[in-house]
């Protein structure tokens, strides 16, 4: 039996409370999905404006329903254009195995997914602790089921058995390849010197360089892990879908990757 909320005006049934969850799950997605970038605010202001012409029309305010409605027609295609990098974002994270699968619990899907290769935890410690003590800077990505081919192609491909010497020597400072990211793919050094993106997040903290923001970039585009040690202070970092980890000590790293690729 349909519940009526206020008589002659709105009645909600079943499929109502449903639909209202799904798509109070959806804006929230979107919004943690923007949170601390400059879109949010055109965000919640399309909201606004999507809210209040559902309003007017529930209301029968005819000439207000017809220009918010034409607004909002013809501001479609710019809000594609808008938000191409988020709605980019947003279908990448949706469409990553790593996403469903710790997300399967909230959305009922239960899929067997095949993650990636073990990837050699001790080495990728060794060589920070290492690059922290000489306080050499670096940035190491491990590629998950995105193989970031656009990014690793901006660099020098090596496809190089993951070792420490090698990634010691790759950011060496008088090395021809410590300017710019590693790549490892499949435990392997996929490919050096790589350029990568920095984050578009405007309260990103001024006190970090363009190597903690070219980590944070990377995770917002990708399923990646990166992974930072400072040149000014040796301290190690890693990003994980679009957070930055600060003073990370050597185990916590290893307990972090081990947890996230073994």
């Amino acid at each position: 039996m349909t519940l009526s909320v206020i008589t002659g005006f709105i009645e909600i049934g079943p499929l109502d409370v449903v639909d209202i969850f799904m798509s109070a799950l959806l804006l929230y997605f979107l919004y943690n999905l923007m949170k601390g970038t400059a879109a949010i605010n055109i965000f919640i202001g399309i909201v606004a404006v999507y809210l209040i012409w559902k309003l007017v029309n529930a209301l029968h305010m005819e000439l207000l329903s017809e220009i918010l409605g034409a607004f909002i027609s013809v501001g479609f295609i710019a809000l594609i254009v808008v938000f191409q990098p988020e709605i980019r974002r947003f279908l990448l994270i949706l469409g990553t195995p790593v996403f469903i699968k710790r997300k399967r619990h909230l959305l009922f899907w239960n899929l067997t997914l095949k993650g990636a290769d073990n990837l050699d935890v001790d080495t990728i410690v060794k060589a920070c602790q290492e690059l922290s003590r000489t306080k050499t800077g670096a940035i190491i990505v491990v590629a998950r089921q995105n193989e970031l081919r656009q990014f690793a192609e901006t660099g020098v491909m090596l496809d190089a058995r993951l070792t420490q010497p090698l990634l010691e020597n790759v950011f060496f400072k008088n090395s021809p390849l410590h300017d710019g990211a590693v790549i490892i793919l499949r435990n392997k050094i996929h490919a050096a010197r790589c350029v990568l993106p920095l984050t578009r997040n405007v309260n990103f903290p001024e006190d970090y360089g363009l190597r903690h923001r070219a980590a944070v970039g990377i995770t917002e585009l990708s399923d990646a892990v990166a992974i930072v040690v400072s040149e000014q202070t040796g301290d190690i970092a890693f990003s994980k879908e679009t957070r930055l980890f600060t003073h990370v000590t050597a185990s916590q790293l290893k307990n972090f990757l081990d947890q996230e690729f073994n």
